[in-house]
C-alpha cells in the first residue's frame, strides 16, 4: 500500500531558518514515519544555487520519509498542489530601518504569494514565519481570498519557548511542565500570559511568587530575545525559529490535551477578547486536529493583562493602517 504524500512549500528556503527547518520536515518527524513528505523549494533567483546545495544535502541523508524535492523561483509554479505553504522568507530590517518600512517593503512579497498561492492550491494551510509575521500574513490572506481566512497564522511559538525557556529556568523545572500563551503581536508589545498560565498544573504567580521579576526582567527578555541573539551571535534566530515552525505545525496537527492551549496567531473572529475582526492576533489556542483549531474562550483577564493586550492590539491595527491600500476589501 502506498503511503500518503504531504506537500510542504518553503520560502526562502536557502536561508539560515531554511536550512535549519527543512531537514526535520524531510526526517518524518513532523508528519510521522508513515507520511511521505514532497519538498517545494521556493527561493529568488540569486539564490537558486544555494537551495540546489540544500536540497543536495537533503538527498544525501537519505530519508526514507522525503518523497522528492522541487526548487523554483516561481511562487505559482512551487505552490502547485501543496498541502501547506511555510511563508519563511521576507526582507529583513536593514540599518536604521523603522518597522513601518520594514512592513511596506514586505507588502509586495506578499502580495504576490497571496495571489499565486490562490491560483496553485486549494487543500492549503498557511505558516507565516517571516517578519513582521501577523502583518505579512494579513497581507497574503487579503490578497488569496480563494482560500479561507482561518487556513492562515502567524508563529509566536517562539516566543512562547522563549517564555517557558525563562520560567523554567526561575523555577527549576521542565519546560514540559509550562503552560503558557503569548497574545497578540510578534513584536515588543507581546504579551506572555504568566497570570492564567501554569507550571505543573500550578498557576505560575503561585510557583514564582516574585511579581516583579514576572512584570520586569521575564517581560523584558521575552519581548526582548531576538534583540539580544542578534547582538550576541550577530544573526539572527534561525534554529530557534526553525524548531519553533515545526512546533507550530506539529501542534496545529495534533489534537491539544484538555486543559492545555499553545500559542498561534490567527484572524480574530471578532468575539473574542475584543481584538476587532479580522487582525492576526496571538491568542491562547487549541487545535481540534488536521489543522482545525479554536480561540480559548473565556479565560480570566486582570486590569494588568488588558492592558497589555490592548496596546499589542494598537500596534497591530496602527501596522494594519499602514498597508491599507495592500488590503483586498
Amino acid at each position: 500500500m502506498s503511503k500518503p504524500i504531504v506537500k510542504v512549500a518553503i520560502t526562502g528556503a536557502a536561508g539560515q531558518i531554511g536550512y535549519s527547518l527543512l531537514f526535520r520536515l524531510a526526517s518524518g518527524e513532523v508528519f510521522g514515519r508513515d507520511t511521505q513528505v514532497q519538498l517545494s523549494l521556493l527561493e529568488l533567483p540569486p539564490a537558486m544555487k544555494a537551495a540546489e546545495g540544500t536540497a543536495m544535502e537533503i538527498e544525501d541523508c537519505g530519508f526514507p520519509t522525503l518523497a522528492g524535492i522541487n526548487i523554483s523561483d516561481s511562487a505559482e509554479t512551487a505552490f502547485s498542489g501543496i498541502n501547506w505553504a511555510l511563508f519563511v522568507g521576507s526582507k529583513p530590517r536593514g540599518p536604521g530601518m523603522e518597522r513601518n518600512d520594514l512592513i511596506r517593503d514586505n507588502g509586495p512579497i506578499f502580495i504576490s504569494q497571496g495571489k499565486a498561492l490562490s491560483r496553485a492550491a486549494k487543500d492549503v494551510r498557511i505558516v507565516t514565519v517571516g517578519n513582521p509575521c501577523n502583518t505579512n500574513a494579513l497581507i497574503a490572506q487579503h490578497n488569496c481570498r480563494d482560500i479561507p481566512a482561518t487556513r492562515f497564522s502567524a508563529m509566536t511559538m517562539l516566543d512562547e519557548n522563549r517564555a517557558k525557556a525563562q520560567l523554567a529556568k526561575k523555577a527549576g523545572c521542565n519546560v514540559g511542565d509550562i503552560n503558557i500563551a503569548i497574545w497578540g503581536n510578534h513584536s515588543s508589545t507581546m504579551f506572555p500570559d504568566f497570570e492564567n498560565g501554569t507550571i505543573a498544573g500550578k498557576r505560575i504567580t503561585d510557583v514564582i511568587t516574585d511579581r516583579a521579576w514576572l512584570e520586569g526582567d521575564f517581560m523584558k527578555t521575552v519581548q526582548q530575545r531576538g534583540a539580544a541573539i542578534i547582538e550576541a551571535r550577530g544573526k539572527s534566530s534561525a534554529a530557534s525559529a526553525a524548531s519553533a515552525c515545526i512546533d507550530h505545525v506539529w501542534r496545529l496537527l495534533e489534537t491539544t490535551p484538555k486543559g492545555k492551549y499553545f500559542s498561534c496567531a490567527v484572524p480574530s473572529d471578532g468575539n473574542s477578547y475584543g481584538v476587532p475582526a479580522g487582525l492576526i492576533f496571538s491568542f491562547p489556542t487549541r487545535s481540534l486536529g488536521d489543522g482545525k483549531y479554536e480561540i480559548v474562550k473565556d479565560l480570566p483577564l486582570s486590569d494588568y493583562s488588558q492592558k497589555k493586550i490592548e496596546a499589542t492590539t494598537k500596534e497591530l491595527l496602527a501596522e494594519r493602517e499602514v498597508v491599507k491600500e495592500l488590503l483586498v476589501k
